[in-house]
């Protein structure tokens, strides 16, 4: 599900990259894939910023602000469970 164009926080430096692969693991969109010892960046419009990237990057090559964009509403919109909110993205 793509989400708002060229909005997402998501950071990526390849040179840091070690290869890893931990991002591809986690990132339940598929933002992230490997090519060879590197990860390769898809379309950042498919992240969700909900931070399982940044989180797993021993490396430290990948930033992304989560708490912020759609994974956060729809978080923040289970924790209130029983008051209504509005959640950002679909369905």
């Amino acid at each position: 599900m793509r989400y708002l164009s060229r909005v997402t926080t998501l950071q990526y430096e390849a040179a840091s990259c070690t290869g890893c692969g931990r991002c591809a693991e986690v990132c339940p969109h598929g933002v992230f894939s490997l090519d060879g010892r590197k990860a390769i960046l898809g379309d950042k419009d498919l992240c969700m910023e909900c931070g399982a990237c940044f989180r797993n990057c021993e490396a430290q090559a990948i930033r992304v602000r989560p708490g912020v964009g759609c994974a956060w509403a729809i978080l923040r919109s289970q924790w209130r469970k029983g008051k209504s909110e509005a959640v950002c993205c679909g369905d």
